[in-house]
């Protein structure tokens, strides 16, 4: 059996109060902020929300080989090209 040993060495809390002094425990913690829950101290990650009328729907588009490895080789943002394609045939069309 694992028996964590202590020595007089060892603190016993790390603490800065006596935590079974209510006085002394309210007393420090007198200034301290207080939240709702841990939602709002987590840090925003990733790029921000759009609008629902700009963002892009994902689909799945039938495209022949030797167009798509074209599109590929130009590097990255080759589906944002191939958008801005689409959409100048479309403004073009009407």
């Amino acid at each position: 059996m694992n028996v964590k040993r202590t020595t007089k060495r060892t603190p016993k809390s790390d603490v800065p109060y006596d935590p079974k002094n209510k006085a002394t425990t309210l007393k420090y913690w007198k200034g301290a902020t207080a939240h709702q829950g841990v939602a709002e101290l987590r840090a925003k990650r990733g790029r921000p929300a759009k609008p629902p009328e700009e963002r892009k729907e994902q689909i799945a588009l039938r495209v022949d080989r030797d167009v798509l490895e074209w599109y590929r080789r130009q590097g990255t943002g080759w589906q944002t090209r191939m958008n801005a394609v689409l959409k100048a045939f479309r403004d073009a069309a009407s």
